[in-house]
């Protein structure tokens, strides 16, 4: 498999997929067309999900995403959660700035949605 590098914009987050089971998306996720971004993102997640490694790590430190970023994100999420139900670990780590109420609540928000455990990492400066 093919890593996924993509370099972060004004619009789009960092993106790093490496099939040795890291996984992070880092950034502003503002997208002109948050489906198209993300699409190679999910199919490659259906990809990697026929052989995971017995760890996958995802990283997630989104300072803000849009409204039709946050479906695409979980569409990323229920990938993951399909790779945690064939028994191999999936850890979410779900970064938010100290006083980022909003962001925090949407990483609460997605874990309540899909069944991997979340472990929220607030960010101070």
């Amino acid at each position: 498999m093919e890593p996924i590098s993509i370099e972060g914009t004004a619009k789009t987050p960092s993106v790093q997929f490496s099939p040795d089971g890291v996984i992070e998306i880092k950034g502003r996720s503002i997208p002109e067309n948050s489906v198209e971004f993300y699409k190679p993102l999910v199919d490659w997640l259906e990809e990697y999900k026929s052989n995971p490694l017995e760890k996958t790590k995802v990283n997630i430190q989104l300072e803000y995403f849009n409204t039709s970023s946050s479906k695409c994100i979980l569409d990323v999420f229920k990938k993951l959660e399909a790779i945690h139900k064939g028994k191999n670990e999936v850890e979410i780590n779900w970064y938010y700035e100290e006083d980022d109420e909003d962001m925090l609540e949407a990483g609460e928000d997605y874990e309540s949605i899909i069944r991997v455990p979340f472990k929220m990492i607030e960010i101070t400066d």
